[in-house]
């Protein structure tokens, strides 16, 4: 069964890992002990004992490298970790604000000129119509 070997160096390595940051033992060594097994294969029958802290930290030695093998307990109090200061927020309203005024104003630019033209149409079409009616004949329409 490596797997089941597989999975208590997992749990030891994470108990070990929470141990080095923390800085005292998690609550969770406690029931490893009772809960992780190791499995020898006997005449096709398994037979599960509980590991004791000591062959897990062995195990664990054995298979990680001395870069990764966790650190030995600090017997002092862990410091605080320092909090890295907050960023100033950036005061965008500004430039928000002169970004919508440049559209609107875009955008009113070219409502009046589409006004201008369509007054321009309208004033160039009654004179048309104007004239027609001036002459007696009938207006002729704008072709599409």
């Amino acid at each position: 069964m490596k797997w089941m070997r597989e999975r208590d160096l997992l749990i030891a390595q994470t108990m070990a890992f929470v141990q080095s940051v923390t800085g005292k033992p998690p609550e969770a060594v406690k029931t490893m002990t009772t809960s992780a097994a190791v499995v020898t294969i006997e005449t096709s029958e398994v037979a599960a004992e509980p590991a004791p802290l000591a062959e897990i930290a062995a195990l664990l030695a054995q298979k990680m490298p001395t870069s990764l093998a966790p650190a030995p307990a600090p017997t002092e109090t862990p410091r605080e970790l320092s909090r890295p200061t907050p960023l100033p927020r950036l005061d965008l309203r500004d430039d928000f604000q002169a970004e919508i005024k440049a559209r609107v104003a875009s955008f009113r630019a070219h409502q009046e000129r589409f006004n201008r033209e369509r007054e321009a149409y309208c004033s160039a079409t009654m004179a048309k119509v104007h004239e027609a009616l001036k002459d007696g004949n009938q207006p002729t329409r704008p072709a599409k």
